[in-house]
């Protein structure tokens, strides 16, 4: 990592990502009602982000599509869409092109690597 150090890393990625006491201490802002995140990387221009969602028993994120690839870790919990369900350790690949609703029936946090801002659509 030429010019870099691992105190430049963002906190959660220095003490473990899957640590849930370090991530529990981390920055967690409003994202969607019931869903938290603390974001690792946003591109101002809706280009590529790095995130982790949180989300509380029973929230969910309202149908979007995927202008760019997203793919997601299921760090904890368990998470579902339109294509199935998602339990602790699954990596789900959304391609371009695709769309869904995701929701989180026990609650749970993931990791999601968005190529381009997911489009949410009108009145969601």
């Amino acid at each position: 990592m030429t010019g870099s150090s691992a105190a430049d890393l963002p906190a959660v990625l220095r003490t473990g990502l899957l640590d849930p006491v370090a991530r529990a201490a981390l920055d967690w802002q409003p994202f969607r009602p019931g869903v938290e995140a603390h974001w690792l990387h946003r591109s101002p221009d809706g280009g590529p982000a790095a995130a982790l969602l949180r989300y509380a028993p029973g929230s969910d994120v309202p149908r979007h599509a995927h202008a760019g690839r997203e793919t997601i870790l299921i760090l904890d919990g368990r998470q579902s869409d339109d294509a199935g369900t998602y339990e602790t350790g699954t990596l789900v690949v959304n391609e371009p092109g695709t769309e869904h609703k995701v929701r989180s029936d026990t609650g749970c946090t993931a990791l999601l690597i968005w190529e381009r801002a997911p489009r949410l659509y009108e009145g969601t």
